[in-house]
């Protein structure tokens, strides 16, 4: 027997127990739209590491350090772990799970750990959604050091991708379930809602994913409207929202190349894809399921190389993490 997860449409999903042998659910075809991009070479890429389903090793988020090393949160084993460049796997901390065993979590229904951010002393900070007040919230791990709740946040939602703005020493944070980014201060306390607006709302499954601060302003994506949102930064409040892209059909995470904001890559889930985004809301197909992806959920750039963690959520086959070098130009 092997785990393997069953969603609605992508990004994460309701755990079952199905025989190895099983077919993979079905996922939604992609609908990126091919346009020009500022280079037309194809990315090379290669599977770096295979995860273990059994244990419920589905990469859901990733920070990168500078020595290459993927900071990687486990959805279903509830855990953080550190992926060397050589590939071992080592987990730096397990969360318990709730008395329920998780099957309160709002939409669906286990306990998973989310969103993950590294500081440059190695702190890590990452978001645990288990459908328990006691339990959901964001939390700091220090090397070497226990996992600690710094902030609640909401049991009945669903707290997803986290990001955080140095200038303003506080985390921004999706909430998928309730449609939401809030803010938590660098030092933890109470969590504020920032922006609930209809733009992040969910439309039957999932709404505001991934998220990031660029460029004085906050970016997240909605995977059931398949969009990325662009929210001004206006003294610390949010501005009106810009639908920078569409027709990102199942779009999780993203990550920014180069220091400006006008190219984005992003995973789109369901559809086994990763593509690259342009200034116009344009968008590019870079990487397939026939370099490996099994859902992917979640990117990160260092230099040239595009780190991508698939969950294989829907596939049950093969979680990973791809590594992929951008082409010059």
């Amino acid at each position: 027997m092997t785990l393997a997860v069953a969603v609605a449409a992508a990004g994460i999903g309701v755990v079952t127990v199905v025989p190895s042998s099983a077919a993979p659910a079905a996922t939604a075809a992609a609908r990126t739209v091919e346009q020009p991009w500022a280079s037309a070479a194809p990315v090379s890429s290669r599977i770096a590491v295979h995860f273990d389903l059994t244990k419920g090793q589905m990469p859901e988020n990733v920070a990168v350090g500078p020595d290459g090393t993927a900071y990687v949160t486990f959805a279903a084993a509830r855990q953080v772990a550190a992926v060397t460049p050589s590939g071992g796997t080592r987990i730096l901390a397990t969360l318990p799970a709730p008395a329920d065993g998780g099957v309160n979590t709002p939409v669906l229904a286990f306990a998973l750990t989310t969103g993950i951010v590294r500081m440059s002393d190695g702190t890590l900070y990452f978001l645990y959604a288990s459908g328990d007040a006691t339990s959901t919230g964001l939390y700091r791990l220090r090397p070497g050091r226990a996992p600690h709740r710094i902030a609640a946040l909401p049991a009945d939602g669903l707290p997803n991708g986290l990001a955080f703005d140095a200038e303003a020493k506080r985390f921004f944070l999706t909430d998928s379930v309730l449609g939401t980014i809030s803010t938590v201060p660098l030092e933890g306390g109470r969590a504020e809602v920032w922006s609930s607006a209809p733009e992040l709302a969910a439309a039957g499954f999932l709404g505001a994913n991934g998220i990031k601060v660029r460029a004085d302003a906050v970016w997240a994506t909605n995977l059931d409207h398949g969009t990325l949102l662009r929210i001004p930064l206006r003294h610390g409040r949010p501005g009106p929202v810009r639908v920078a892209a569409t027709g990102l059909v199942g779009i999780d995470d993203f990550a920014f190349v180069g220091a400006g904001d006008r190219q984005v890559i992003a995973t789109l889930n369901g559809p086994n894809t990763v593509v690259s985004i342009d200034a116009a809301g344009r968008s590019r197909t870079l990487m397939t399921a026939a370099d490996g992806l099994q859902n992917p959920t979640a990117v990160a750039v260092r230099g040239r190389t595009v780190y991508v963690l698939s969950a294989a959520y829907t596939t049950g086959v093969d979680p990973n993490l791809a590594l992929a070098t951008l082409p010059l130009g």
